[in-house]
C-alpha cells in the first residue's frame, strides 16, 4: 500500500502551506476584534485567501484518500503534516529546533512508513 505515500505528502504539504499562510495573514492583520474593520482586513488579505485555498485542496484530497485508502491507514499519514510544519517553521519563521523534536520528526516519518507496509 506505499500508493498512499505520495497522496498524503501532498495532502499534508497543503495543510501545512495553509498554516504557513493564516500565520502570514495573522501577523498584518490588527488584533483580533469583533470590529468591520478587522473582518474587512481579514478579507482583502491575500494570504488568507491563499489559506483558504491551501485548505480546500487539502480537503479534497484528503476525501479522495478516506474513499480509496483503509482509515486505519489514511488518517495516521495526516502526522506527516507536523514534519513539514517544522520545516515550516524553520524556512519561513527562522525558529530553531531542538535535538528531541528532530527525534520525533524521525519517529513520525518512520511510523508512516511502518503503517502504509
Amino acid at each position: 500500500m506505499w500508493k498512499i505515500i505520495p497522496f498524503a505528502v501532498i495532502q499534508s504539504i497543503l495543510l501545512c502551506g495553509g498554516q504557513v499562510f493564516l500565520k502570514f495573514a495573522l501577523n498584518r492583520m490588527p488584533p483580533f476584534e469583533w470590529t468591520k474593520a478587522f473582518w474587512m482586513s481579514m478579507l482583502t488579505n491575500w494570504q488568507f485567501a491563499a489559506c483558504g485555498a491551501c485548505f480546500a485542496l487539502a480537503s479534497l484530497l484528503w476525501m479522495w484518500i478516506v474513499k480509496v485508502f483503509p482509515f486505519s491507514m489514511a488518517y495516521p499519514m495526516v502526522s506527516l503534516s507536523y514534519v513539514f510544519g517544522m520545516l515550516a517553521a524553520i524556512v519561513f519563521f527562522h525558529e530553531e529546533v531542538s535535538m528531541m523534536k528532530w527525534a520525533g520528526v524521525i519517529l513520525i516519518v518512520l511510523g508512516c512508513f511502518l503503517i502504509a507496509k
